[in-house]
């Protein structure tokens, strides 16, 4: 009787799985959080490539439009929407709007999110809590940015907090000299940089040239306008950042983007590339999915969520990673792929030597030096990707991580399903 009632809490708990190890994770159960619908729109150059003449609002429009009809899910059983985003001030108003447009009743609320670089995978740490509080059944979680029109404005912080203590000065940071403190303190020269960044952009051009990414990525429509301004929509359907042809020498003739801070090793090249884009999913309790029949992709596992110097934000999954892995009990050996933001070359090249990871396992289709870095939607479009190449390789298991601007880092674990 002891062992049934141990049984019973375990299922209507479904955080008593964690620490259990994958075996535990792989068990089906009603309360688990899984995935039934996944999808992210290209992701195209700020300022200059296709969605330069959109706007957020516009662009999180497309993307709940694209998301919904991808899936077989009725609008109305979406009880939450979380988006992350990092730049808009006004993205709560617009995120609103563009979900009743969409076809979201007024009945489900929605929410903005920032976290920075862990935004979008946030959105879906908090649609996917609400499922295991019970609080919800059905939530769309995503990441949007539109970089083309985020506001260029150097951090702030207060003088007196500056004086009381130098990590909180440390936080007004740029990111680019966290980058050059991550190659200083830990001796990773520009040629490593350069060969991890050209790997990225060799793995992308390739996957994008099969067409693995077309599983993933929904046509959207974007507004254009001419140089005499005449405007109208186009269809765009590719990522515009991998760059054919790049090698080691290509890279290594680019100038240094921060001179100013020693040892300089970081470049436009081997760093992520400044971008617009949306990625996200539906999240669903598990027995309203087998009740309504839908396909099943992954099931959400667990996030977990670190802190470190704001100085070196950058090795943020270094730590994010081993803790995600300890809280499900789940091994690095078991893991069959790992999506890591590229948000500079020289933390990716770090936190690969650190974890001793397998390259082969790492970043498979490239990374955001290649692909770009929209910061609020990286998050979810680690877990798109991570789930589409799962399916393709027939594998299981997938940790996606990201380092998080003053000094945190991010890591999620899901499960793919036959």
């Amino acid at each position: 009787m002891a062992q049934r009632i141990t049984q019973l809490a375990s299922h209507l708990d479904p955080r008593s799985w964690l620490g259990k190890g994958l075996h535990a994770h792989q068990a089906k159960n009603d309360s688990d959080v899984v995935i039934v619908a996944a999808g992210r729109t290209p992701f195209t150059k700020a300022y200059k490539g296709s969605m330069k003449d959109s706007k957020f609002d516009l662009l999180c429009y497309e993307f709940f439009k694209s998301l919904l009809a991808s899936s077989a899910v009725d609008p109305k059983l979406i009880q939450d929407v979380v988006v992350g985003n990092v730049y808009n001030d006004e993205a709560p108003y617009y995120v609103r709007a563009a979900a009743l447009a969409a076809g979201i009743p007024n009945t489900t609320p929605a929410i903005v999110v920032n976290r920075f670089c862990s935004s979008g995978l946030m959105a879906i740490r908090a649609i996917a809590n609400g499922i295991q509080a019970g609080e919800i059944e059905c939530g769309l979680a995503c990441g949007i940015e539109h970089m083309s029109t985020q506001p260029k404005r150097p951090t702030v912080i207060s003088e007196e907090l500056s004086k009381l203590s130098q990590e909180a000065d440390d936080c007004k940071m740029p990111m680019g000299w966290t980058s050059e403190n991550v190659a200083k303190d830990f001796n990773i020269p520009r040629a490593k940089m350069d060969e991890f960044a050209v790997r990225s952009h060799q793995r992308a051009v390739q996957a994008q040239s099969q067409g693995k990414f077309d599983a993933e990525i929904f046509p959207i429509s974007v507004p254009t306008v001419s140089k005499d301004g005449a405007r109208q929509n186009a269809i765009i359907s590719a990522d515009e950042g991998p760059r054919p042809g790049t090698t080691a020498e290509s890279l290594g003739k680019i100038k240094s983007a921060f001179p100013q801070w020693a040892p300089s090793n970081t470049t436009g090249g081997n760093a992520s590339q400044i971008t617009d884009g949306a990625a996200g999913v539906i999240l669903m309790r598990r027995s309203l999915a087998n009740k309504l029949g839908l396909k099943v992709l992954g099931k959400y596992v667990s996030c977990a969520v670190t802190g470190l110097e704001p100085r070196i934000m950058g090795i943020g999954p270094s730590s994010a990673i081993p803790a995600v892995l300890e809280q499900t009990g789940v091994k690095q050996e078991e893991v069959d792929l790992f999506e890591i933001n590229e948000a500079f070359a020289s933390m990716y090249v770090y936190c690969v030597e650190k974890l001793g990871l397998d390259l082969e396992k790492v970043n498979v289709n490239g990374g955001a030096c290649a692909l770009g870095h929209p910061l609020g939607a990286t998050g979810a479009r680690l877990v798109v990707t991570a789930l589409k190449e799962l399916e393709r390789r027939n594998q299981k298991v997938a940790v996606v991580s990201m380092c998080i601007g003053l000094g945190m880092g991010a890591a999620g674990l899901i499960l793919r399903e036959d």
